[in-house]
């Protein structure tokens, strides 16, 4: 084992983390240094939980077969269910039970019954096996995310001398620290962008926190709720609730995101999101499309939820253009990042006038405009004075003789 290549290789890690390499890049790397140091790994894995609304945490593995090649391996959640199981019969929770900070295994067909990973590795052809544990303390715990686990196997017949084992064992704390630095990063990204929008959250990160600091920016507002929300919430059992609300929000969401659109705010029942409009034409025909890709999810959602028995409803959506401010707004203690302006204010009652004219869609004449010919074509539903707002507004719908199909409305319930 070359000595001198594993201290340049415990100081490039600990370089490499603080840059913020991601860390498929950073694991293979490490993988190939450590081989080119004497070190014969033939598979490694390092596993670290997170912070995330869908993923429990993920997995960066490397494997030598013929070449090397690293994958990013996702995972839900291991506190119930099959993933629970194969949880407790791993060497990581046997780790994290024992609270020993290192595992050693020779693999043998004598050994196979007592963790099916190593089993899984023996038939690969791999010959030993050593995991390590790397616990935070207390102050340094985000969620779930409290420690990291790595583990290494060699194909060497003879498996790992115990100085190759006694290297890892020095290594790894370099590289969990590594790993910890981008996963706190990931952490910090995937809530700055579920909580505040993609936009919004990457303007966070990138530094525009101070108070009343706010860009004007020319947007396509887009404001939509749900009809018959109040009555179903008083009919419905309470549990449905939520996940009712899941799942609307999922198909308005995704269909607002799919399109450029980035969603600022869920406020019960509604969805306010905005499209920057650059180019005005493009940024209403986005939203339009988002309109139709929204209507058509929620059709589809309706039918799995009759199937089930579950309440089911419809979208009411509004969307105006105008000018905003887009930024933080709030106390010291407490600051949102939204948009705030009389246009904000119109697309709210914009969207309220769908009940009164029996329309799941409207548009103001800002935006009637703005689309022109780039869209499907409008027809005015009459000027109608909106609470708040000091003239009456003419707004528009899709004609019902020449809109797409794909555009149609389903039936609305009042």
């Amino acid at each position: 084992m070359d000595q001198t290549k594993l201290t340049e290789l415990s100081a490039w890690i600990t370089e490499t983390g603080l840059a913020g390499q991601p860390e498929t890049g950073m694991m293979g790397e490490f993988c190939a240094r450590a081989a080119a140091a004497g070190l014969p790994i033939a598979d490694g894995i390092v596993v670290v939980d997170t912070l995330h609304p869908l993923y429990e945490g993920h997995a960066i593995r490397w494997r030598r077969d013929g070449e090397e090649r690293v994958v990013r391996i996702e995972y839900g959640r291991t506190n119930e269910g099959p993933a629970a199981e194969s949880y407790r019969r791993s060497p990581y929770y046997h780790l994290l039970q024992s609270g020993e900070p290192m595992l050693r295994r020779r693999l043998t067909l004598e050994g196979d019954s007592e963790f099916e990973l190593l089993a899984t590795a023996r038939r690969g052809g791999m010959t030993d096996y050593v995991a390590f544990l790397a616990r935070f303390a207390a102050e340094g715990v985000i969620g779930d995310m409290d420690c990291i686990y790595s583990s290494w196997c060699t194909d060497r017949p003879e498996g790992f001398a115990e100085a190759d084992v006694a290297a890892l064992g020095r290594l790894f704390p370099y590289l969990a620290i590594a790993m910890k630095c981008a996963a706190l990063g990931r952490v910090a990204r995937a809530l700055a962008e579920t909580y505040l929008g993609r936009d919004a959250g990457r303007l966070v990160l990138g530094g525009r926190i101070a108070r009343g600091v706010a860009e004007k920016i020319d947007a396509v507002l887009w404001f939509s709720d749900l009809s018959g929300y109040t009555k179903i919430t008083d009919t419905a059992a309470p549990d449905q609730i939520i996940p009712m609300l899941n799942d609307y929000a999922e198909a308005i969401v995704s269909a607002v995101q799919a399109e450029g659109g980035d969603v600022l705010k869920l406020i019960g029942d509604g969805v306010l999101a905005i499209f920057r409009a650059d180019a005005r034409p493009r940024a209403c025909l986005s939203a339009i499309e988002a309109a139709a890709a929204a209507r058509q999810a929620i059709v589809e959602l309706n039918q799995r939820r009759d199937a089930d028995s579950l309440p089911t409803t419809h979208m009411y959506l509004g969307l105006h253009v105008g000018k905003v401010f887009f930024g933080n707004i709030g106390s010291k203690d407490r600051l949102d990042f939204t948009v705030v302006g009389p246009a904000v204010n119109e697309v709210s009652r914009i969207a309220a006038m769908c009940r009164s004219v029996d329309q799941p869609l409207l548009v103001s004449a800002g935006f009637a405009a703005a689309l022109g010919e780039a869209g499907p074509q409008l027809v005015s539903v009459g000027r109608y004075a909106l609470r708040g707002v000091g003239l009456p507004q003419e707004l528009f719908t899709l004609d019902p003789g020449r809109e797409p199909d794909r555009l149609k409305p389903a039936r609305l319930e009042t």
